[in-house]
């Protein structure tokens, strides 16, 4: 039995809490979102630094990077016989945040 002044409180604490979910969801899919994102930019990381190693140009290496991680910055340095490839990318969906990722090979490699 309820009593007639507890009717609709279900309904009422719903309301209520329906925002802290909903932000609760946005957050995690934006956390999601951001660790695609870096797993997008150390895969064009490596993709590029394979490249460059290879001896090939480096628009092909900016080609292969960008493929991988669009919207992508690519900066790549040589460290005695390891090529090492930078790349970034900035404003990662819904979030204000800049990812990067790192990696090397050695030069000559096939």
């Amino acid at each position: 039995m309820t009593r007639s002044g507890e009717r609709g409180s279900v309904t009422a604490e719903l309301v209520v809490a329906l925002p802290a979910v909903a932000l609760v969801l946005a957050l995690c899919l934006a956390g999601m979102n951001l660790g695609m994102a870096a797993m997008a930019v150390q895969d064009a990381a490596a993709a590029a630094a394979r490249s460059l190693a290879r001896g090939e140009p480096e628009s092909a290496a900016a080609a292969r990077a960008a493929a991988a991680a669009p919207g992508s910055v690519i900066e790549g340095i040589s460290r005695g016989e390891l090529v090492c490839v930078t790349v970034t990318r900035r404003g990662v969906p819904a979030l204000p945040m800049s990812v990067s990722g790192t990696a090397c090979s050695l030069a000559g490699g096939a």
